[in-house]
């Protein structure tokens, strides 16, 4: 029996069920999904499906790309109902390993972190996978569409997800193209429909455009993340009075996505009147990721102190701080 999966034509001595062939090549079927010749097979279901030969399989986890721990009291955010002390979010991508990976988003304080959806490697079962280092019971697992570039991928792969990990929280974001990663709106608005009809509850990674951030709340999305500037350039708000904007007319949670490079990104974010802020390179690209996610708690934590403590006026000339009354 000819069978491929992930791509790779394998062949079998037997007829197997599909649990039979995840048991034979060393996998834990409890952290995996499995989608036979495009349909989706219900974990339950794993003992008594009979594979034929030809069938093709694609067996995904979560890699770096359940409510998350209480941190404290008073002032929350909720997404989709579910309270959340850290309004810091952060991605598991792009650290040299899972250890590194474990350390930083302790240091970070996050509660929700944005998982990729990746094929398994079966020429090598054993490899370790993230869910060994960061705790699904402890963190939100946010199941994010990177790398989409279709409508079509980004729901595929959302479908794939809500099998392996039973989460219907997912961040959804579909690609224009390779050299900006800027979203492709209309391609976004599609799948967001599909979603959301199949009970998905969508954070959307959107432009920063108020016009299209308000059809995505209206039309039922949890939370809005538009982009402060091109995913991976640290570059930073470039767009104040569109962000501004976006979260004034917002019933749901506005959170930046994408191009913070520093803790002064962060804070200006919060001081926006954002409700989070989410990032992967600025932490895990950074010299020492550990120090920089710690940084980036505490400016997160400071731009929404100042925020709520409401800035001075700007003035276009000096005023003296002390009073003149009584001037020698």
């Amino acid at each position: 029996m000819n069978l491929t999966i992930n791509g790779e034509t394998k062949k079998f001595e037997a007829t197997l069920s599909l649990e039979q062939l995840l048991s034979q090549i060393g996998l834990d079927g409890s952290k995996v999904a499995v989608e036979r010749n495009r349909e989706i097979v219900p974990k339950s279901g794993y003992g008594n499906t009979a594979l034929a030969d030809g069938d093709n399989l694609e067996i995904v986890h979560f890699i770096g790309g359940g409510s998350g721990a209480r941190h404290g009291e008073g002032d929350s955010f909720e997404v989709a109902g579910q309270p959340y002390w850290s309004r810091l979010l952060v991605g598991t991508g792009k650290y040299k390993d899972f250890e590194e990976t474990k350390k930083a988003i302790e240091a970070s304080g996050a509660e929700i972190v944005t998982v990729a959806v990746r094929r398994v490697n079966v020429s090598d079962p054993k490899e370790p996978m993230l869910v060994d280092y960061v705790d699904p019971k402890v963190y939100t697992y946010l199941p994010n569409t990177a790398g989409c570039y279709s409508a079509d991928e980004a729901v595929r792969t959302l479908r794939l997800a809500r099998e392996a990990g039973g989460w219907d929280l997912v961040k959804l974001e579909v690609l224009g193209d390779q050299k900006t990663l800027y979203p492709n709106m209309p391609e976004t608005i599609i799948a967001a429909e599909t979603l959301i009809k199949e009970g998905f509850k969508v954070m959307v990674y959107c432009a920063d455009d108020p016009i299209q951030a308000k059809r995505l709340e209206d039309m039922g999305c949890v939370a809005i993340m538009p982009l402060a500037a091109p995913i991976g350039s640290g570059l930073g708000v470039q767009n104040p009075v569109s962000i501004r904007l976006i979260v004034e007319q917002a019933n749901v949670p506005v959170l930046v996505d994408a191009g913070v490079g520093t803790a002064s990104d962060a804070a200006v974010a919060m001081e926006l009147g954002c409700d989070g802020v989410l990032m992967n390179t600025a932490i895990a690209e950074a010299k020492d990721p550990v120090k920089m996610a710690r940084a980036m708690k505490l400016a997160v934590e400071a731009g929404r102190l100042a925020y709520l403590a409401g800035r001075m006026g700007k003035k276009k000339y000096a005023d003296p701080s002390s009073p003149l009354a009584g001037l020698i």
